[in-house]
């Protein structure tokens, strides 16, 4: 498990290839500032080094670019693409000072926003497709978050049959993260970040 742990967010994080491969397809980067918090993950199409070519885009540019906005980020992403496979790529930024809470997503990878007070869950909907190098729609949609909201993004390959009840039952990252572990078979290539917006 890599954790983070700061005063505005903490999370906790698994990536495992698939069983039989060396690399996963799957990558994932996280940007941590006095400011705002930007997590990504980029799952490759197909599996080992070919897919992991793909995905070693989105660490590529957020080291550089991560000051830029979402939508700017995303093209980066899909301008990168061209001549590689292609990958499904999420990405969101929290923003400390304004308490928002910014999402685009391309393909089949799942974010889940649950707010404890409320019990309420946000999961916004993907653009189908993945990031090919092709000009692409996007949909990023912001949204506000309030102290102690849960919030769990995953690749497919990860399944969870009832995502809300899990997270309403850990109520902390590390126990969600503990229950994902248990219940999950890995098969594939798998990536999922737990995490909590603190304040």
């Amino acid at each position: 498990m890599e954790k983070i742990q700061h005063s505005f967010v903490e999370a906790c994080i698994f990536n495992e290839a698939k069983k039989g491969n060396y690399e996963s397809g799957d990558s994932y980067h996280t940007v941590l500032t006095d400011d705002y918090f930007i997590c990504s993950i980029a799952d490759g199409l197909g599996n080992g080094p070919v897919a992991r070519e793909s995905s070693q885009v989105i660490p590529q540019i957020l080291k550089e670019y991560h000051h830029e906005t979402i939508d700017e980020l995303m093209q980066r992403f899909n301008k990168l693409m061209v001549q590689k496979r292609g990958a499904a790529v999420a990405i969101f930024k929290v923003d400390f000072k304004k308490k928002t809470l910014e999402y685009s997503c391309v393909g089949n990878i799942r974010f889940y926003l649950y707010r404890k007070g409320t019990n309420e869950m946000i999961y916004p909907l993907p653009v189908m497709g993945y990031l090919s190098g092709r000009p692409q729609k996007l949909r990023t949609q912001l949204y506000t978050y309030v102290e102690d909201d849960l919030f769990l993004i995953h690749s497919d390959g990860v399944e969870l049959r009832n995502p809300k009840a899990m997270m309403r039952q850990a109520g902390i990252p590390e126990r969600l993260y503990y229950d994902i572990l248990r219940s999950i078979e890995t098969g594939d290539d798998a990536t999922f970040i737990a995490g909590s917006l603190l304040k």
